[in-house]
């Protein structure tokens, strides 16, 4: 019974690849704003709404791995041991996000990006959606018993810190860096930091 299913889900994501990867090629070779979703789905030979069934946007098209990564943020804060400290499992994250995004091969993705005012919006909506899911995630875990505000400030700081570090000249010390600073004020925020003042 369950065999089915996993073919079905299979299809899925290799349909939803084709699609992402046809967007890429097509977006990168005439230009994001010279391309529209009709010649996409032509091109990936799927109809229209076979392409909205899995990207609710043209934009979404190139950020095709974003629910992914919130996913895994959200994973580190919830899947990790309760002895685990929370801020080298969410660096962790970052780290292989950094590395990801500042492969050789993705800079012209983020020409591109930085050259289209829509997935400069699209990109900067995607890290707010991102900051609240790990803080709604932070703040639920009852080992950190942070308030809201801590959890949300700590999640921007968190997203923020791909970013920065993504357009730094070193990302690697970028993200070492940014962590360091993000682990003082993890530290402020802890009940007993708080009690002993």
């Amino acid at each position: 019974m369950t065999m089915p299913s996993g073919r079905r889900e299979r299809k899925k994501a290799a349909t939803r690849q084709k699609i992402a990867d046809t967007a890429l090629r097509l977006f990168l070779e005439r230009g994001y704003d010279a391309v529209g979703i009709r010649e996409v789905a032509a091109e990936a030979d799927v109809a229209v709404t076979t392409l909205f069934s899995h990207f609710a946007s043209k934009e979404a098209l190139v950020f095709e791995q974003d629910e992914d990564f919130e996913q895994r943020l959200t994973q580190a804060v919830t899947g990790r041991a309760s002895h685990e400290p929370l801020i080298p499992a969410l660096r962790c994250e970052i780290q292989a996000l950094v590395r990801h995004c500042t492969a050789d091969d993705a800079a012209p993705i983020w020409r591109m990006i930085d050259e289209s005012p829509a997935l400069r919006r699209y990109e900067e909506s995607m890290r707010l959606r991102h900051a609240e899911t790990l803080a709604t995630a932070i703040a639920a875990d009852p080992d950190l018993s942070q308030t809201a505000t801590a959890s949300r400030t700590i999640a921007r700081f968190v997203i923020d810190a791909y970013s920065l570090a993504r357009e730094a000249a070193d990302p690697e010390a970028a993200v070492d860096e940014i962590f360091r600073m993000i682990e003082a004020a993890w530290e402020v925020t802890r009940p007993a930091a708080r009690n002993s003042r």
